[in-house]
């Protein structure tokens, strides 16, 4: 399962004018600046709990002006995988699209409510983030990065904040999503949890939240205008020596079973349960004390005009 979204930092919007469209993108967050446009976005925060009559948002199989997503049964029982595309996320030429990827007995119920929770989260962080930033008399980044003006200090200081932002926002949103999980009346996460890989695409900036092993991946033209494959996050299994570490110094335990070897899973410290096959994701409360965590790994990368297309997907079959 996964979706695909051009890099294309050009708007889609049809309303925009011809002379509009040659305009650079904006990275402007869309809120800051007058009291006008910071009630507009409150007023959209509220809107936004009406999820499935939004615009420019899909969930299910189908695409969109610059993107498409799929999905299809496989050979486990239950299809657990929850995925997204929202673009205009928070003005135009800004998409959000994240890939969520179920496991346990609830695991497609935790997928679908993080699928639909994240991304408001995300948003509320970013209002506060924004808000706050005003008040202290910061203003916030508006307009592409041109390579001429990257010497600039001004420039550089607006695209360090702009990163900074971004960063706390993602930080902030997962937190948040993983303590209502744990407090959900109606919802069992001891057991049961979710990947989570997600993508922000503002302008030519590309900022990245990623939990677990699904995993995102950039299609590129190189210097002979041949298609070519970058993986832009890291699967975050219990093998990998920092991952394993953690969990080891938090009691936890990490080995494969003798039937798959090539397979670390995360153990109780004292049973031979649960056996998750990643060293961070939403929910597994159980494991939460023995060094799974829901912190993601946040990056950010400079699109080019090489860069064509992004990937998000689960594994799985």
């Amino acid at each position: 399962m996964g979706c695909c979204v051009s890099t294309s930092s050009h708007s889609t919007r049809s309303s925009r004018s011809t002379a509009d469209k040659n305009v650079p993108a904006c990275l402007e967050i869309g809120f800051c600046g007058q009291k006008s446009a910071r009630r507009t976005f409150s007023d959209h925060v509220v809107s936004l709990h009406q999820l499935p009559s939004l615009p420019n948002r899909i969930f299910s199989n189908g695409k969109s002006r610059s993107s498409c997503i799929f999905t299809q049964q496989g050979r486990k029982g239950i299809n657990q995988d929850a995925m997204i595309v929202w673009e205009d996320f928070i003005s135009e030429d800004v998409t959000f699209c994240g890939v969520f990827d179920g496991h346990g007995p609830h695991g497609h119920l935790v997928a679908r409510k993080v699928r639909e929770a994240l991304p408001l989260k995300l948003l509320s962080f970013l209002h506060s983030s924004e808000s706050g930033q005003n008040g202290s008399g910061k203003t916030c980044f508006r307009g592409t990065m041109k390579p001429e003006s990257a010497e600039s200090e001004k420039d550089v200081a607006a695209e360090e904040n702009l990163n900074s932002m971004w960063r706390e926002a993602f930080m902030k949103a997962y937190k948040a999503m993983d303590k209502e999980l744990r407090s959900h009346p109606n919802l069992d996460c001891f057991c049961s949890g979710s990947t989570a890989v997600t993508v922000v695409k503002q302008g030519s900036n590309l900022f990245m939240g990623n939990i677990g092993d699904s995993r995102a991946i950039m299609g590129s033209k190189d210097s002979n205008d041949v298609m070519v494959a970058t993986q832009l996050t890291v699967d975050l299994k219990p093998d990998l020596p920092r991952e394993a570490e953690r969990i080891k110094r938090c009691k936890g335990r990490v080995f494969a079973l003798q039937d798959e070897p090539e397979v670390h899973r995360v153990w109780l410290p004292f049973d031979d349960a649960p056996g998750l096959a990643m060293a961070r994701a939403f929910g597994d409360f159980c494991l939460k004390e023995y060094g799974v965590i829901s912190i993601p790994e946040f990056s950010h990368r400079l699109l080019t005009d090489k860069d064509q297309f992004i990937v998000l997907a689960s594994d799985g079959f």
